[in-house]
């Protein structure tokens, strides 16, 4: 069925649009507040030129004795000598003209501007003629009893010419850094991306047959160094685990062998001549022995898959150690009686949370596994303590030291320290397995120290 679920944009991508983006937003607000102080410098400059001819005409005016002064009209035209680009209307307070330059028609703004007191960037006010723009204000002049109308007003032409020209070229120059940017992120990203497409390479040629080569960590960034070494560790579970199952395939060939062929050779035998019923009984219940050890074997190999895949959940309840070792010793008395096997039982008494039947398969292996291992006329001991939060149950037994070399490997499924024994008397190899996997699905511990002539397994357990 085919996936229709749209595949995430790529790292290049993202981080390359989000930094575009960014940058884009950077450029732009960057060229807007340019644009702004242009706006604002201009209207000051605007402001401070008209505040020049309102000062100018105010003098003129106030050097005048009358209103019909004849050289009042040239006063004033000669008020903004050297301005350029600057206009001003004057009229009396009955509303006569006593002078208009050429140029606006500000006798008609006189009529709708505010009048304002002092001439600023903020209290200019804009307008539109035609196609030409202005920016001005409408004062009351006093003097003595009768007031004049003053308009003053710039133009502004050549200042929104520049500004057009202006954010032309500023939005093309921020367009084409923009442009710049994004492929320079592009290729940078790209470049800083290497490392890890080298890795993904590398990742990509490691097959099955090859789990012992490992990434090397000299020539990768900071960055990268956990992802190489967890890599490096994943492999180094998938090469124990690869070869863990190679030799538990290869162990349970070589267990089921043994069975078999006795099975074989035991009917084949049977088969080259009548025999009596006693014998065939006989050979059934040698063939019955065989079919058992080979029950209990698929058995256990089933039990180690169960914990292997957390399928194996301890059923949590309060139990008490004291009393499943006391049980365990009359299980096993008569065995170790026969063996001439003597059993102690010191220490407190821990309590622990856990599955009962779990935690008694595993004392119980290694009771056996003491017990087997001990000599006639001298015992097993049992210890129970509790320290930090923890109990612990240790289980010593007397006997040949186990070499350091096999003390790493003891745990392992199939495992045998020595091969030579005998296979009715030292079982399939799967005992100390299943109880280290017993105690690790507890949260526990197990440990083994084999020195001075005695064996000695530690078990760990959380308390309550």
């Amino acid at each position: 069925m085919p996936n229709n679920a749209r595949r995430p944009f790529s790292l290049t991508l993202r981080i390359t649009v989000m930094i575009g983006v960014v940058t884009s937003i950077i450029f732009l607000a960057f060229g807007w507040l340019i644009e702004r102080s242009l706006l604002q410098h201009f209207s000051e400059q605007d402001a401070d030129e008209l505040r020049v001819v309102s000062h100018a005409v105010q003098q003129a005016l106030s050097s005048s004795d009358n209103t019909s002064d004849a050289n009042l009209s040239q006063r004033l035209a000669k008020a903004v000598s050297g301005h350029h680009g600057v206009y001003f209307y004057v009229a009396d307070a009955n509303g006569n003209t006593l002078h208009d330059m050429p140029g606006p028609n500000l006798k008609t703004m006189a009529q709708s501007l505010t009048p304002i007191t002092d001439i600023r960037s903020s209290t200019l006010q804009i307008w539109q003629e035609q196609q030409d723009h202005y920016r001005g204000a409408l004062q009351r002049i006093h003097r003595g009893n009768t007031f004049f109308t003053v308009v003053v007003a710039a133009t502004m032409n050549f200042h929104l010419h520049y500004l057009q020209a202006f954010q032309r070229s500023l939005w093309l120059t921020t367009l084409m850094a923009c442009v710049i940017v994004i492929l320079a992120t592009w290729l940078a990203v790209h470049q800083g991306l290497a490392p890890l497409r080298q890795i993904s390479q590398r990742i990509d040629d490691i097959g099955s047959e090859q789990l012992n080569v490992r990434l090397t960590t000299d020539d990768v960034p900071h960055e990268l160094l956990s992802l190489t070494s967890a890599f490096n560790q994943m492999l180094t579970r998938l090469e124990d685990s690869f070869v863990r199952l190679a030799n538990f395939s290869a162990d349970i060939a070589h267990e089921l062998r043994t069975p078999i062929t006795n099975l074989s050779t035991q009917t084949q035998v049977a088969l080259t001549r009548a025999r009596s019923v006693d014998e065939y009984r006989e050979i059934l219940y040698s063939s019955l022995e065989e079919y058992e050890r080979m029950a209990k074997m698929v058995a256990d190999m089933l039990y180690l898959a169960q914990t292997d895949n957390k399928l194996l959940k301890p059923t949590v309840q309060t139990v008490d150690l004291h009393a499943e070792v006391l049980a365990l010793f009359e299980y096993f008395e008569a065995w170790a009686e026969e063996r001439g096997v003597g059993l102690t039982l010191t220490g407190d008494t821990p309590i622990v949370h856990g599955d009962r039947l779990m935690l008694r398969r595993a004392l119980s292996n290694l009771l056996s596994n003491a017990i087997r291992h001990t000599h006639a006329g001298q015992k097993v001991s049992i210890i129970l303590s509790t320290e930090a939060d923890q109990a612990h149950i240790t289980i010593a037994n007397p006997g040949s030291e186990i070499p350091t070399t096999h003390l790493a490997k003891i745990f392992d499924r199939f495992y045998r320290v020595d091969p030579a024994r005998q296979r009715n008397d030292d079982g399939a190899g799967l005992g100390l397995a299943i109880v280290k996997s017993i105690i690790d699905a507890h949260g526990g511990t197990v440990t083994v120290i084999s020195q001075r002539n005695q064996t000695e397994f530690s078990i760990h357990l959380p308390q309550p």
